[in-house]
C-alpha cells in the first residue's frame, strides 16, 4: 500500500510540475504580430500595443521591398519578398505612433503610412 502511494504521489507531483511549466511557458511567451507590406498598403495599419509588452514585430512583402520606420518608438526595418524580417520591440511611452515606408515602391508610395497606438490598457 506504501509503495502505491509513493507511485501515485510521484506521479502527481509529476503532473503538477508539469501544468506549472506550461503555464509559465504560456506567460513567458511575446506576442507577434504580423505585418504585410504590399503595393502601398500594410495590413494592418494599426497596430494596438500595450506600454512594457514585449513584441515581435513580424514583417512580411507580398510583391516587392519595402521599409518600415517608425521614428518615434525607434523602429526601422527593410523588408524582402520571400522572407520574414522580425523585430522585437518593448514600447516605453504612451502615444500614437506613425509609419510608413521608407524604400520608394512606386507612384503610391506616399500613401503607405499607418500607426501604432500604444497604451496602458490591456
Amino acid at each position: 500500500m506504501r509503495r502505491l502511494t509513493k507511485v501515485v504521489g510521484a506521479a502527481l507531483l509529476a503532473v503538477l510540475i508539469g501544468a506549472g511549466q506550461q503555464g509559465m511557458g504560456a506567460q513567458g511567451a511575446e506576442r507577434t504580430v504580423r505585418i504585410v507590406a504590399k503595393k502601398f498598403e500594410y495590413q494592418p495599419n494599426l497596430i494596438k500595443l500595450k506600454r512594457g509588452e514585449p513584441v515581435v514585430l513580424q514583417f512580411v512583402s507580398a510583391d516587392r521591398l519595402h521599409g518600415f520606420s517608425c521614428p518615434g518608438l525607434n523602429i526601422r526595418a527593410t523588408i524582402e519578398p520571400g522572407k520574414a524580417t522580425t523585430v522585437r520591440v518593448v514600447p516605453d511611452k504612451v502615444g500614437v505612433f506613425p509609419f510608413h515606408c521608407d524604400l520608394f515602391c512606386g507612384e503610391g508610395h506616399d500613401e503607405m503610412t499607418g500607426n501604432i497606438a500604444v497604451s496602458d490598457e490591456p
